[in-house]
């Protein structure tokens, strides 16, 4: 019997991940590794999410690719040759890490021929969720947010407040015209805003707050039938922006949890770097290591820079 959102373990049975991006901004790596694959330390950033889909109790990864990316997919294999010659020669805990992807999670793959924005991503979602699904998750594979519990606090919101919920951080004004933003009230619960409207990279000036959307929603079902609606904006993409001030245009609840916890960017190199020396630091292997050679290299740096 299929479960509704409410019944799932944690409030989400269905995660959806949209991956069919073309990783510009990391070429020319992304001329043969899709960007969801390029590792932070030893684990992909699809790795990542596929873990912490898990940790709630989601039954399914919903994995949006685009016809040549494939590679992404396969990650979930499970490379029995590979892991069998690993075992022979003794290195058992490489063996594991390739093990641990095909264990994680089930996969599914929906493909989307066109990179037709966020909106046109999450609607294809639609034909894998079971009858009596009433909401589920989106993760954007670029965005590790720590702890990796903001969803578990989302379903407790939901369960309270019904409709959607989703993950905000606060910005430094200048920074909005980077995000969706919220115009937001308050509630009753000082990290959780109910939201009156949304604006996608707005000007500064015109930004009507600092809590902009990061990649964690917990979406009602009610979204697929506000993207059927929407119309194509710049560059011919639908926003799922769009689709959401719909649903509050409509009388439906939709609230923001803040997050204050860290958020690491893995859609362009600046971000990137940060979250590789942030997971090495936390790294018991790692860790004490490459402190000391970090801390190396910040004194060699700050030694040839002292007179500028």
């Amino acid at each position: 019997m299929a479960t509704t959102c409410d019944e799932a373990p944690l409030g989400v049975k269905t995660v959806v991940v949209p991956a069919a991006g073309m990783g510009t901004r990391f070429l020319p790596a992304t001329k043969t590794v899709p960007k969801e694959l390029l590792p932070v330390v030893d684990t992909p950033g699809i790795e990542l999410i596929a873990e912490e889909a898990a940790s709630l109790g989601a039954a399914r990864l919903a994995i949006i690719t685009a016809p040549n990316k494939q590679e992404v997919m396969r990650h979930f294999d499970e490379f029995p040759e590979l892991v069998a010659t690993l075992q022979s020669r003794g290195k058992d805990e490489q063996a594991a890490k390739v093990e641990r992807a095909a264990k994680i999670i089930k996969p599914v793959s929906i493909p989307q021929d066109k990179p037709l924005g966020l909106g046109h991503a999450v609607g294809l979602a639609e034909s894998v969720l079971d009858d009596d699904e009433d909401c589920f998750a989106v993760m954007l594979p670029d965005d590790i947010v720590m702890p990796a519990t903001v969803l578990e606090d989302m379903a407790r919101v939901r369960r309270e407040l019904g409709g959607s919920v989703l993950c905000a951080v606060e910005v430094s004004r200048e920074e909005t015209f980077n995000y969706g933003v919220f115009e937001v009230e308050d509630t009753d619960n000082d990290n959780v805003k109910k939201v009156v409207g949304m604006v996608e990279k707005p000007e500064p000036k015109d930004a009507p707050s600092n809590l902009v959307a990061t990649g964690r929603y917990l979406l009602d079902r009610k979204i697929f039938d506000a993207l059927r609606k929407i119309t194509p904006g710049k560059g011919g993409e639908l926003q799922l922006t769009d689709a959401i001030d719909l649903l509050i245009d409509a009388g439906e609840p939709v609230h923001v949890v803040i997050h204050h916890g860290t958020r690491h960017d893995l859609g362009n190199p600046g971000g990137y770097i940060p979250a590789c020396v942030d997971f090495g630091l936390r790294s018991d292997k790692y860790g004490p290591a490459l402190y000391k050679s970090l801390k190396a290299i910040l004194a060699s740096y700050e030694a040839e820079h002292a007179a500028e």
